[in-house]
């Protein structure tokens, strides 16, 4: 298994256990290598946007779906509180768990809170709409504010 697979599962494994993604140091020691070769690594999937960095390079600010900063979308899977990136995210992240988990944002024209429970078929029936003003093609253009 090449390096930056290694250190790909080592983020998303981490995440997964702790609810966020982990130190670069953690993931040096957990895949056996250098911080500057996992800098590089690092660098490898951001560029094929399997990371979102922070710009220390050093930070991850996004493995989606999972967001290395506490946003207002939020997950709680067994015991473990998630942030997603968006609210689209936040209802991935069962999914990537492969677990139940209740999903809490707020409507960003209402301000009013959202909650749901999101179950190994999907979320429960429920009436939230999903609107994105920038098209999903344009996304990767600026992915932090998308």
């Amino acid at each position: 298994m090449d390096l930056d697979t290694k250190v790909k599962l080592v983020i998303y494994q981490s995440t997964a256990e702790a609810g966020r993604p982990p130190g670069i140091d953690t993931v040096a020691q957990r895949v056996g290598a250098s911080i500057d070769e996992i800098r590089q690594s690092y660098a490898h999937l951001a560029q094929s946007r399997l990371l979102v960095l922070e710009s220390d390079g050093s930070s991850i600010r996004m493995a989606p779906p999972f967001s290395g900063v506490p946003t207002q979308h939020t997950v709680l899977v067994d015991g473990v509180l998630y942030h997603g990136n968006c609210a689209w995210d936040a209802l991935g992240i069962p999914a990537a768990l492969q677990r139940s988990g209740r999903v809490q944002s707020r409507c960003e024209q209402s301000r009013r809170p959202l909650d749901l429970s999101v179950g190994p078929d999907g979320p429960e029936p429920c009436s939230w709409l999903f609107h994105c003003p920038v098209p999903a093609k344009q996304w990767w253009r600026d992915i932090v504010f998308t």
